[in-house]
């Protein structure tokens, strides 16, 4: 027997309990409407049994499609901004489809998080194949890496998932991916200097969000002791440890 799929009210509860604690009921507006959309949208996926691993893996591959269309020139790049945008409307779904099938695991959470970083990394590539200057786009996936590892680091130290929120977070480094193709397809004739630009706002942005999140990290974890059982030949070797609590569930 099929298990019935949460109401929209428990899908924010069970939601919350992910993210910290933060609940979109009361919290802002296009955080509750963002939600809601992935809801009405990952309902369908959650009865028919649709694996979240599945939604994950696809959330991954999927932008590997714009590289084509990247490099096509044209009009094409309009097409690499609707791969984009796709690619991550399904990166929220895959959260949503586990918590209302019920299978949010840490498990799923390390994998949401490596197809992450897959698909930051394609996003760059396809500015890249628009015409951005290859130093800029490795500077921006560096800075991102920089960012994306200094959060899952504080998160060991005992910072909640959702404690930061940054100039630099995913969404908006996926608005800039989608606005820059979006841009090159318009104006096909200044391509180049448009993928540029959105290169140099993905490093922009994640710049200063790394900043603002060392100046929480600072103020927040300056004065803990280390925990005990923390450190362990991953960290001495300068690696990334893991979390003994275990990682939060996968993200939505």
């Amino acid at each position: 027997m099929q298990t019935p799929i949460p109401g929209r009210d428990d899908y924010f509860s069970a939601w919350a309990v992910t993210h910290g604690g933060y609940d979109p009921a009361t919290g802002s507006a296009l955080v509750r409407h963002w939600l809601g959309l992935t809801y009405r949208l990952a309902r369908p996926l959650a009865a028919h049994s649709v694996p979240p691993a599945a939604v994950t893996a696809a959330a991954a591959a999927l932008p590997a499609l714009a590289l084509p269309l990247a490099a096509a020139g044209g009009r094409w790049p309009l097409l690499v901004a609707l791969v984009v945008a796709a690619s991550g409307l399904l990166d929220n779904l895959d959260g949503a489809v586990a918590i209302l099938r019920a299978r949010a695991s840490a498990a799923g959470f390390v994998l949401d998080s490596v197809a992450d970083r897959v698909a930051d990394g394609l996003y760059l590539i396809a500015l890249w194949l628009l015409g951005a200057p290859g130093w800029l786009v490795v500077a921006a996936g560096a800075a991102v890496g920089l960012l994306e590892y200094t959060r899952a680091r504080a998160g060991n130290a005992g910072l909640g998932e959702i404690g930061v929120v940054t100039v630099g977070e995913r969404p908006t480094r996926v608005i800039i991916a989608v606005a820059g193709p979006l841009a090159a397809g318009c104006l096909p004739g200044l391509r180049e200097p448009v993928a540029a630009a959105a290169a140099a706002g993905t490093l922009a942005v994640a710049v200063v969000g790394l900043g603002q999140l060392t100046a929480v990290l600072r103020r927040v974890l300056g004065g803990r002791p280390e925990r005990a059982g923390r450190r362990g030949p991953e960290d001495v070797a300068g690696g990334s440890g893991k979390n003994g609590g275990g990682p939060p569930a996968r993200r939505s």
